[in-house]
């Protein structure tokens, strides 16, 4: 499966306009943003997790990074309430759940093989630039832009933004709650915030070695 494969070109998913795919654990649910690869693969997906849904016990060999966007979502480490930040470096192992149910935003196989860094950040909506991860490769960052604020950004090792809450225009183009941009690497990310604000998870550099 290929979906937004190529790295080369600007990629842009609307969540109101992409449909719930099921996955194969009862209860749960995704609408892919890129993908390579069929059930293991490099992906980057909003999943949904209906109450007392599961996923059974695995291993990230690639590792995983998420973002709880609405609910409590868990595993045997704790609960992740909405807002919270996490990365599951590769060899680490979990199992999934949602007592109550859970939306995430996720990506996996995507990490240096040598990394073993794990976090888990609780992000804030009053901070202008929060800083949640750093390497040498790459920066996740949440932003809280204010009405109307601009914001002009190269991209030299690409961008990925995520609207958690708000919205921003674009290239003429509008993004709003859990809407998805990928520009590659070169780019210069221009935005304007819409009139309630933008809060923006983003990641930058990490498509360096992605092609240009």
């Amino acid at each position: 499966m290929r979906i937004n494969a190529d790295f080369s070109k600007r990629a842009a998913v609307h969540f109101d306009d992409t449909p719930w795919v099921a996955s194969p654990a009862p209860g749960v649910e995704r609408k892919m943003l890129d993908r390579i690869g069929e059930e293991v693969a490099r992906a980057t997906t909003i999943v949904r997790f209906a109450p007392g849904s599961a996923f059974a016990p695995h291993v990230h060999d690639g590792g995983e990074e998420f973002l709880v966007l609405d609910g409590v979502f868990q595993d045997e480490h704790g609960d992740f309430p909405a807002g919270t930040y996490v990365r599951n470096p590769p060899t680490t192992s979990h199992t999934p759940a949602a007592a109550e149910g859970a939306v995430i935003l996720v990506k996996l196989h995507q990490f240096d093989p040598d990394d073993r860094t794990e976090v888990t950040v609780a992000t804030s909506a009053s901070t202008p630039v929060q800083e949640l991860f750093q390497d040498t490769a790459e920066a996740v960052t949440l932003q809280n832009w204010g009405p109307g604020q601009a914001v002009s950004l190269g991209a030299p090792g690409g961008i990925e933004a995520f609207v958690v809450a708000g919205s921003y225009r674009e290239n003429g183009e509008e993004f709003s709650r859990w809407d998805w941009l990928r520009l590659p690497p070169g780019s210069r990310f221009n935005a304007i915030a819409g009139p309630e604000g933008a809060q923006v998870w983003m990641k930058t550099g990490h498509l360096a070695q992605m092609g240009a």
